[in-house]
């Protein structure tokens, strides 16, 4: 059982010797990096190309460990019970099963995605270490012990938002995406759009480098946004030399699928302007 890059997804070399590490160790896999470097998108690929089922479970600020376990519903088994409902005899009819119960309970091997894992308080990584590492938990209710028929291959993503516990970092293969380099992001670019012209996309990488390298950038545009403003230079029609700027620090065009606030694109703003003034001397 051994990933690599697929049609769809270009890994490096160093990615997936990590997942293939994780899945031989057989621990949970972390995955960081910024936001937009395809860390989600790698879990699904990696059941793709494994021919895995996935289970994504998607982290909120909001969310609870335990939720990822189970959760009973007592209101619901209390109402009933004042219906003289007979389904408040058995206690499972109240019991919702939670990601992790749904991987541990299946019948074959399967890829638990625990996405974003930062946004959640600083707690929850502790609260999951005993049910990851030993892939089993008790639920008090019915007094019986889930244990995982087969050991799903656990991938968990973070924005490195926060400082995650070192208990719960010792139980997993750690894994940091960076951002690619011009040519792995040209690979990835044929892989979306195959037909691009290579001029086109050599001046859209150049002028896209440039803008995410301004110093005094509050947010970098991502590999996905990088995707987004080809699709439209695509869809419009646009050639390379409708991507020429008047400056250095000119916006691009359609900047609005690259720069995603206002102090960024005021910052564009005032740099143009200066060049100008000095331009102008």
């Amino acid at each position: 059982m051994r990933f690599a890059s697929t049609e769809t997804y270009i890994a490096t070399d160093d990615l997936t010797m990590a997942v293939n590490a994780a899945v031989t160790l057989e621990r949970p896999l972390l995955v960081k990096g910024e936001p937009g470097t395809g860390k989600t998108e790698l879990a699904r690929e990696v059941s793709t190309a494994l021919g895995l089922e996935i289970i994504e479970w998607n982290i909120k600020s909001t969310t609870r460990a335990h939720q990822g376990l189970y959760e009973y519903d007592a209101v619901s088994r209390l109402r009933d019970s004042q219906l003289g409902d007979d389904r408040v005899h058995d206690v499972k009819n109240y019991i919702r099963k939670g990601k992790l119960w749904q991987a541990f309970d299946s019948d074959k091997k399967v890829v638990l995605l625990i996405d974003e894992i930062d946004k959640a308080d600083i707690e929850f990584p502790n609260d999951l270490l005993q049910e990851l590492d030993r892939m089993e938990f008790f639920v008090y209710e019915t007094g019986e012990t889930i244990r995982a028929t087969h050991r799903p291959i656990v991938i968990i993503t973070s924005n490195n938002e926060k400082e995650l516990p070192d208990a719960f970092l010792r139980r997993c293969f750690f894994h940091f995406i960076r951002f690619p380099d011009p040519e792995v992001l040209s690979q990835i670019v044929r892989v979306h759009f195959p037909e691009i012209k290579d001029q086109l996309l050599r001046s859209a990488l150049t002028q896209f480098f440039e803008l995410r390298e301004t110093p005094g950038l509050k947010k970098k545009p991502s590999t996905s946004e990088m995707l987004d403003w080809l699709k439209l230079l695509l869809a419009e029609d646009l050639g390379p030399e409708d991507l020429k700027r008047e400056g250095v620090n000119a916006l691009p065009k359609l900047h609005g699928a690259l720069l995603k606030n206002e102090q960024d694109v005021h910052l564009f703003e005032r740099l143009a302007f200066m060049a100008r003034r000095q331009q102008g001397r």
